[in-house]
């Protein structure tokens, strides 16, 4: 039988890793203390507050490093192991620093076949890394993840946990690289279905900055 604690599978992380946030910084306001504590209040239980608590974390950190699930945690009122779980269960809390432009792309089967895989390797030779790198100027991160709920419109990517692009191509892709550089934002897009268009005359929401009817997803030209 193998052993696992000498001869880990993936990586095991660092017991002790030296703390990414300084001490002095390493704390809630009162008023992100009510925030939290006003989502505790929301569930029966305190485990059931702690995605909106490092969400919120997230957000004033950009990080998820060790001592801030830590200190969330604490002011939750759970164990670290419960809290430490969630984090690192979940692609969208980032326990590493990362780049202002963070690029998931869906490499789950719908889009593998429809070209997930062409969409990932194009942006790493674009960009000049890996998936999980981020390039030397520190904007641009990009991750392989799972399901985005896309299906309809793949290949598919998310933008920092934010925007979907819809329907992805080389152009495509190079649009967004572009616009993002140039300190724009992507819209949000919405992909209308045919029934849309013909029974309920397209989109109906009033948020969206812009839309895309159904097309035909493209076949992979590598399927892993």
């Amino acid at each position: 039988m193998a052993d696992f604690i000498k001869n880990p599978v993936v990586e095991l992380p660092e017991r002790n890793p030296a703390p990414a946030v300084p001490a002095s910084e390493l704390h809630f306001t009162e008023a992100e203390k009510a925030r939290i504590a006003e989502y505790v209040k929301s569930y029966p239980t305190a485990d059931g507050a702690i995605m909106r608590a490092l969400w919120l974390a997230q957000e004033k950190f950009s990080f998820l490093p060790p001592e801030v699930i830590k200190l969330t945690a604490e002011e939750v009122g759970i164990p670290y192991a419960q809290a430490y779980g969630v984090a690192t269960f979940y692609t969208q809390y980032y326990k590493k620093k990362m780049g202002t432009h963070v690029l998931d792309v869906c490499t789950c089967f719908s889009c593998q076949v429809c070209g997930g895989y062409d969409m990932l390797h194009y942006l790493e030779n674009k960009l000049g890394i890996h998936k999980g790198e981020t390039t030397e100027d520190g904007q641009f991160t990009i991750q392989e993840v799972e399901c985005l709920g896309a299906c309809g419109s793949a290949p598919m990517l998310q933008v920092t946990n934010g925007p979907y692009v819809h329907n992805l191509t080389t152009d495509k892709v190079d649009a967004l690289i572009d616009a993002l550089r140039e300190g724009k934002s992507w819209p949000f897009e919405s992909v209308t279905l045919p029934q849309d268009e013909d029974e309920m005359g397209g989109n109906r929401r009033t948020d969206v900055s812009a839309t895309e009817t159904y097309q035909t997803p493209p076949v992979s030209e590598t399927i892993r």
